[in-house]
């Protein structure tokens, strides 16, 4: 791959070029000049558009994409698609599929159905069983296929002592471990934040107790047996003390958030959209407010966008039968925006891929290009015409987000939108 990239302002704080507008000359896939002006004789490729940002690539721990099993919601390709289309050079799969990705012929398809492409793919493969909470499944042999992590998307352990069992053995190979947070004896069969909302509706509530009792449960857990523990998409204020005090003990846990759950709160339920359910639920504005306090300090390791594609027959239907999720891929750096500035967007669509087993790649001359172009200050308003999943569920119908994706450059491949 020979391209050369005009007018770039380039935001990496671990780029000795950045905050400054250069154009620079790819070779290879590899960079090789970076300077106020190139010019082109061997006549490459250029790239340019209107106020053309570039950062390293960016990455969302939490995705899914039906494929196997549930490709009437999405499949691996067009998911692939998708991310770079949205900005994002790295996924983490989730073993959200049928039949559950949990052992180690499940982790070499999919990378086999992931390979050759702009965006990488990272498994996580069930860490039970099934997804069924009962039996630890093949976490070694999926390592040693290429499983980054273990995870029953969005099914918590139950059985303290099985995941105790799961953090002592995964910390034999440095594995890492994540467990969704919720008590679900708690939660019982509620489908919305417990608190006003839910009570003025009358829609069965899931207290914040349920997300915080699991969190305090593995992290003591977490205390005893040593290993590497990652909390996704927590959603309430107790939580992310709990993880601020468990990271000032040293434990070794980091954490995530879901953007709707940072945009929102459950006074959007008040028509019964399907849209706006996913799990954990949205939560009030006091939570809303910890939780972007935590991006900032730290305290959360990352924001994802949770993408959980789901069809029309599981969402168009009562609310309290509806499936859990929204799409997020597509309007993720939009939404980002509207809550951060353009530095710390970045920097959090840049986060945590060392958690997940990846080093970052600076852009500096020398380094393999692997980049995200984008256009921070456009304004529009998301509707279907920007969703390329296969299904169309999203949470962030009608809103006015911040930022134009134009494509990605990652592993010697250019993927630019039209």
């Amino acid at each position: 791959m020979n391209i050369l990239i005009k007018s770039a302002t380039i935001i990496d704080t671990k780029s000795e070029f950045h905050n400054t507008t250069q154009d620079i000359l790819v070779e290879n896939g590899v960079i090789t000049q970076v300077a106020n002006s190139i010019k082109n004789p061997k006549k490459y490729q250029e790239i340019t558009f209107e106020n053309l940002h570039i950062s390293q690539g960016w990455f969302d721990s939490s995705v899914c994409f039906g494929e196997p099993g549930f490709e009437e919601r999405d499949t691996i390709a067009n998911g692939l698609k998708t991310a770079a289309a949205s900005g994002f050079t790295t996924v983490a799969m989730n073993a959200h599929t049928n039949p559950v990705i949990d052992c180690n012929a499940d982790i070499t398809f999919v990378n086999s159905k992931a390979s050759n492409n702009a965006v990488t793919l990272l498994p996580v493969g069930a860490l039970t069983e099934g997804s069924k909470g009962d039996h630890l499944a093949e976490l070694y042999d999926m390592n040693t296929a290429g499983a980054v992590a273990f995870y029953d998307y969005k099914k918590p352990i139950g059985n303290p002592n099985l995941m105790k069992i799961a953090l002592q053995y995964a910390s034999n190979f440095g594995g890492l471990v994540c467990s969704f947070p919720q008590e679900n004896k708690i939660a019982g069969n509620g489908v919305a934040n417990e608190h006003i909302t839910s009570t003025r509706l009358g829609l069965k509530g899931i207290p914040a107790l349920a997300e915080e009792m699991q969190v305090a449960r593995d992290l003591f857990l977490l205390e005893y047996t040593g290993g590497k523990l990652h909390i996704p998409t927590i959603s309430t204020a107790k939580s992310v003390e709990l993880i601020r005090e468990a990271k000032m003990k040293k434990l070794d846990v980091t954490c995530s958030v879901a953007i709707h759950n940072l945009y929102f709160t459950d006074a959007v339920l008040t028509d019964f959209n399907t849209h706006y359910k996913v799990l954990p639920p949205l939560r009030i504005q006091t939570d809303v407010d910890a939780l972007i306090e935590g991006v900032k300090d730290g305290t959360i390791d990352m924001v994802t966008s949770d993408h959980n594609p789901m069809d029309i027959e599981h969402k168009k239907i009562e609310f309290d039968y509806a499936a859990y999720g929204s799409i997020g891929l597509e309007s993720a750096f939009g939404a980002l925006q509207t809550i951060f500035t353009t530095k710390k967007t970045i920097d959090i669509l840049t986060k945590g891929k060392t958690r997940f087993g990846l080093e970052s790649t600076p852009i500096n001359i020398g380094n393999k290009l692997n980049i995200t172009l984008f256009n921070p200050d456009t304004k529009y308003t998301f509707s279907a015409k920007h969703i390329i999943s296969k299904s169309k569920n999203t949470i962030f119908e009608h809103e006015t987000l911040k930022g134009t994706v134009y494509g990605i450059i990652a592993n010697n491949k250019v993927s630019l939108n039209s």
